[in-house]
């Protein structure tokens, strides 16, 4: 589609007869994420009427969605899915036009900041507790508790800004500084919880899957500042809910794991505040991911 085509069925967005706009729209929206730019200037400067700006907001969303849910597909059939790859899809649902270099910008900062306190005699516990120090203390990340299930604590953007987020989000956060130094520290998918494993081996981030045996060393907790949980305790919490015990509740699971949960957490809270559409939508992102469970 040339730009003229582009800019002269923009033009017809505003035509009165529905079918024509029906079928402007379906030309539009398969042009997809090129025609995006396009319908993006026209939004911000456009002097048409209310009608024109409803049907070209409906547009961009459209696409978006379509768009982001391609990068899920593709995300999910790789080879081995990058957990803040991930994160930043369900980043970009809520905020298309976040900066995600600066994201990846701080993230790579922490980091950097944390590898200068690191050194090859520290033990695992040494370790954990620099990285405790300086998540909890240096750089002030906390459990969300009076807005726990709140969806921005979903969005890796609103929790590094915020500093807050739920047990998954700082879990997560926890898990990408940790992978970036190859430490092996991953994330456990416990019901109605969600806490970190020390591996005694390192693995790449990618290659843990649930139905492989790791040897644990202990747990780590982020909800409560990076508090060592150990085995023994994870039975008492599946015993006080009731839950049957299983190995998957003791090992590390997979990046899309983690991803489908934070999904989850989304459907959730859009479903307390009573955004069907938002609902909706997160649902058909998991039906993307769940040919993998």
């Amino acid at each position: 589609m040339s730009i003229s085509q582009i800019n002269a069925l923009i033009s017809l967005i505003e035509d009165p007869d529905e079918l024509i706009y029906q079928q402007v729209k379906m030309e539009i929206e398969n042009g997809g994420e090129r025609v995006l730019p396009f319908l993006e200037q026209y939004s911000e400067f456009n002097q048409y009427g209310i009608l024109f700006q409803e049907r070209l907001d409906e547009l961009i969303k459209a696409i978006r969605f379509k768009t982001l849910c391609e990068r899920f597909k593709e995300w999910k059939e790789s080879e081995t899915p990058d957990l803040l790859d991930g994160v930043l899809l369900v980043n970009r649902y809520q905020y298309p036009n976040a900066d995600e270099s600066e994201i990846r910008h701080t993230i790579s900062r922490f980091r950097q900041e944390i590898w200068l306190e690191l050194n090859d005699n520290l033990t695992a516990l040494e370790i954990v507790r620099i990285f405790n120090h300086m998540l909890f203390e240096v750089y002030g990340f906390q459990g969300n508790k009076q807005n726990y299930t709140a969806p921005q604590n979903s969005f890796i953007g609103d929790v590094i800004a915020s500093r807050k987020g739920n047990p998954l989000s700082l879990a997560v956060m926890y898990q990408l500084l940790a992978n970036s130094l190859e430490i092996p520290i991953y994330g456990v998918n416990l019901p109605s919880h969600f806490v970190l494993c020390y591996l005694d081996s390192y693995a790449l981030p990618g290659s843990i899957t649930e139905d492989r045996d790791h040897a644990v060393l202990f747990y780590i907790n982020p909800f409560s500042e990076g508090t060592i949980i150990h085995a023994n305790e994870i039975d008492e919490f599946l015993g006080h809910m009731d839950v049957p015990r299983q190995s998957a509740y003791f090992g590390p699971c997979s990046n899309i794991s983690i991803v489908n949960r934070m999904l989850n957490n989304l459907v959730y809270a859009f479903s307390q505040s009573g955004k069907d559409c938002k609902v909706q939508e997160v649902r058909h992102i998991q039906e993307i991911l769940k040919e993998q469970f």
